[in-house]
């Protein structure tokens, strides 16, 4: 097994290979901060590789970052992060284990919270740990150094935080250290902080950062352009399916751990072929192959026949909240909608169908045929709901 293999740096690579050629036991570290209740695609780059590790017979620690995410990473931020209370940590990291576990061998995984640690840490040993960082080092932080040229604030607490995503490899006396390309910096920090106090330094592999929903920027929680560890089957094929198809690949490589072999049988094939292989993979690895294929039928269906889906969303206009049943006041009501500004956005675009019919007014009333009456709405390519009187 290829243990760097879709890495995109490696830092120690002579020290790495030569502690596998010795057949020792690395300890594996790899820390996510509970900022938000779901784990994204995004992630599951990171955690592929730990369980690649894992498979190999070293300890893989999962670090649960619940006293950093009080700080908030600021890595790629123009901006300081909403301060989190500590309920919504707990809260958030009490979800993170299930969905790990998705990926992980729960028996082969060492959990740690590094709160274990910094809520016994003295303000003197705080202080002694800043000694260690000069300001100067951490502004070649490109989104730092950017920051301070724009003359956007940038908090003390933000410089700490390189630094104890650092301490926390000295605790765990970390061999190897894994994440986003973007984390860079802050492993370094990690591996020169073991140097300090005598420890062999942990070498770093920085995974590719996969991009997101919009084939543009990384893919996010923050961006909202992510594929969540929890979303439905229905939500992960659909989702897989509105990629373009210029980043396939970097999702059959990075997340299915297609081989450049295999990829190119692939790009031989028609690319909605391809997608939906994709989103069928993709979707078994979290529920499975049977109900994988359901999706895969429900959306050769419904987009390829142009048929509406057999289960949506269902409304009742009695429990809406609405002063009269305009098309645009009870599509509102529905939360599927980020404001009515998108739906009538929708509506100008001719992307709203009302029973198959385009739909150009907003304001437009639905009106209910007798008791048992119900009305079909496609907005876009994927929703569909149904309004029932």
């Amino acid at each position: 097994m290829d243990l760097i293999s879709n890495t995109e740096v490696v830092i120690g690579q002579d020290e790495l290979a030569e502690k596998l050629i010795a057949g020792q036991k690395l300890k594996v570290k790899f820390g996510v901060d509970p900022t938000r209740p779901d784990l994204t695609f995004g992630h599951m780059v990171v955690f592929n590789k730990l369980k690649e590790f894992q498979d190999a017979g070293h300890e893989a620690i999962l670090l649960i970052g619940d006293y950093t995410a009080r700080i908030g990473d600021p890595t790629g931020r123009s901006e300081l992060r909403p301060e989190l209370t500590e309920d919504q940590v707990n809260e958030n990291a009490s979800t993170y284990l299930d969905q790990a576990f998705r990926i992980l061998d729960e028996d082969k995984t060492v959990v740690r919270r590094n709160s274990e640690w910094f809520s016994k840490m003295s303000f003197a040993n705080a202080l002694n740990l800043t000694r260690k960082m000069t300001v100067a080092r951490m502004l070649e932080r490109d989104d730092f150094q950017n920051r301070f040229k724009s003359n956007q604030p940038i908090s003390m607490v933000e410089f700490m935080y390189p630094l104890i995503q650092g301490y926390d490899s000295v605790v765990l006396e970390s061999d190897v250290e894994i994440g986003g390309s973007d984390q860079l910096f802050n492993m370094l920090v990690g591996r020169n902080l073991q140097k300090e106090v005598g420890m062999d330094p942990q070498s770093v592999l920085t995974m590719p950062l996969l991009v997101g929903l919009d084939g543009a920027r990384k893919m996010s929680k923050s961006y909202d352009n992510y594929i969540a560890f929890n979303d439905s089957a229905k939500d992960i094929f659909g989702k897989v399916m509105s990629l373009s198809d210029n980043v396939m690949m970097d999702y059959f490589r990075l997340l299915l751990s297609y081989e450049e072999a295999r990829m190119d049988e692939l790009k031989d094939g028609h690319p909605m072929d391809t997608k939906k292989r994709l989103a069928t993979e993709l979707t078994s690895k979290f529920f499975n192959q049977r109900i994988a294929l359901k999706e895969l039928e429900e959306f050769g269906r419904v987009f390829s026949k142009g048929k509406i889906p057999e289960e949506m969303p269902t409304y009742a206009i009695s429990e809406l909240e609405v002063e009269k049943a305009s098309l645009l006041n009870l599509l509102a009501q529905t939360n599927l909608f980020d404001s009515k500004g998108e739906i009538r956005r929708l509506i100008k675009q001719g992307a709203m169908k009302l029973d198959g019919e385009r739909v150009d007014d907003p304001e437009m009333l639905i009106c209910f045929e007798g008791n048992e009456d119900q009305k079909v709405v496609k907005a876009g390519k994927k929703i569909f709901l149904r309004f029932k009187s």
